[in-house]
C-alpha cells in the first residue's frame, strides 16, 4: 500500500484519517497543504477518481475569505493557487483517491492488499 494523506493539521478529519491508520500500523506520507501544495500531476491524478468540483470546499473559511461565491473563476487554478480551497482530508492509495472521513473505503483497501 502507498497511503497519502493530505490535509491541514487544523482539519478534524485528517487527524482522524491519521489516527486510522496508525492504529493499523499502516505506513503512510502526510502533506501538509499549510507548508506545500498539490502539483498539477497530483491534482490531475486525484480527479481521476474525484470530480474537480467536489475538491473545492465551497463551505471553508477559505473561500469565504476570497469571496469566491461572488466570482467567476477556474477551479483547477483556484486549487493550484490556493491550496486551503481543497476540502479534506484527501487520502490516496495508488490511483484511488477518497475526500473526507472514508474509514469503509479505507478499510477495503487494507482487506485487498493483503
Amino acid at each position: 500500500m502507498n497511503i497519502q494523506i493530505i490535509g491541514t493539521k487544523k482539519c478534524s478529519d485528517a487527524r482522524k484519517a491519521e489516527r486510522f491508520f496508525k492504529e493499523r500500523r499502516i505506513q503512510f506520507y502526510y502533506r501538509d497543504l499549510t507548508e506545500k501544495g498539490l502539483a498539477k500531476g497530483e491534482l490531475d491524478n486525484i480527479t481521476r477518481s474525484i470530480p474537480l468540483e467536489e475538491l473545492i470546499d465551497k463551505e471553508g473559511k477559505q473561500f469565504q475569505k476570497r469571496n469566491l461565491s461572488f466570482m467567476v473563476y477556474r477551479i483547477e487554478e483556484e486549487l493550484l493557487s490556493d491550496p486551503l480551497l481543497l476540502k479534506t482530508p484527501i487520502v490516496r492509495n495508488g490511483k484511488d483517491s477518497t475526500i473526507g472521513y472514508q474509514p469503509e473505503i479505507w478499510s477495503k483497501w487494507i482487506n485487498t492488499d493483503k
